[in-house]
């Protein structure tokens, strides 16, 4: 599957983006109105004007939403969920170079608020995912104390964790340990 700097980048906004929700006892990652300039900050995102906490209300919205396309258990459920995304941010797809980046499509229409923006490039990008009957590449981390979500690029389609040096190691440690005890009676 090809995937375009553009679309990368919308990944990875995504998939930051549901990973703020606080997860059981763990801190709200866009707790307030600072947390959310950080994220756009940390992302690049182009075009995004002066936030609100309506802004953020709105943000956290549509987190929740795309946190369900990473749990929908099929393409027809994805694929609902994405077009009632990016219907709702009107989108106006448009070709744009800037930022010494080659021309590529924006989703948002000008002057879109950031939610808009974050339903429009981030909703297309895993649109593209669907379409590419490629929809199970949008998981969660497998690890019983995590639920990170996350896209697998592997060639083969068989990562299971968020990230390999933390949630993989740590259980193959413990399952390595495991066996090791067994052995040894």
């Amino acid at each position: 599957m090809l995937i375009t700097h553009d679309t990368r980048c919308a990944l990875d906004t995504v998939v930051d983006l549901v990973n703020t929700a606080p997860e059981d006892d763990t801190t709200d990652g866009l707790a307030n109105l600072a947390a959310l300039l950080d994220f756009v900050r940390r992302h690049d995102m182009s075009d995004v004007g002066n936030l609100s906490e309506l802004d953020l209300s709105a943000v956290r919205r549509i987190r929740g939403r795309f946190a369900a396309v990473f749990a929908a258990p099929d393409a027809r459920t994805a694929a609902a969920l994405i077009n009632e995304l990016v219907a709702a941010a009107g989108t106006t797809p448009r070709l744009t170079n800037h930022d010494g980046y080659d021309w590529h499509v924006h989703y948002f229409a000008p002057g879109a608020s950031v939610a808009d923006h974050l339903a429009a490039d981030c909703g297309m990008a895993l649109a593209f995912f669907v379409v590419a009957g490629e929809e199970e590449r949008l998981r969660r981390c497998e690890a019983p104390d995590c639920r990170r979500a996350f896209v697998d690029l592997s060639r083969n389609r068989s990562r299971r964790y968020c990230d390999s040096r933390t949630c993989g190691n740590r259980l193959h440690v413990a399952a390595y340990r495991a066996r090791r005890k067994e052995a040894a009676g």
